[in-house]
């Protein structure tokens, strides 16, 4: 009888802690909102964001470019030369790609 009185006790004091917790919830977007080096810092950072999104997408286009001659003058080039203009425009691709992975990787870093 001992040990259900003492457990119903313990659970009767752990329910009671349980339900005692306070919890809070803190508008971090209004506070940093309020921080000019925050403000001044997110600018630098969009800034750079659009000079790495630009140079993506230059690649991007240089790389749609190449494919576009390459697919008019396919019909002229030997598989020699049909093979090395595929493997430049997989390469091109696949440094943008690189690229842009980096600079998302970067962009995301926690400070």
């Amino acid at each position: 009888m001992k040990r259900i009185i003492t457990s119903l006790a313990l659970m009767l004091a752990f329910a009671t802690v349980a339900t005692a917790q306070k919890y809070c919830t803190i508008d971090s977007k209004y506070i940093l909102d309020k921080l000019n080096d925050y403000k001044d810092a997110q600018i630098k950072l969009d800034n750079v964001s659009k000079v790495w999104q630009k140079e993506i997408d230059d690649r991007m286009a240089e790389v749609d470019r190449m494919y576009k001659a390459y697919q008019a003058e396919r019909p002229m080039l030997t598989d020699d030369m049909r093979k090395k203009r595929e493997d430049e425009i997989v390469s091109k691709e696949k440094d943008a790609k690189d690229l842009q992975k980096t600079k998302v990787w970067l962009r995301r870093r926690p400070l």
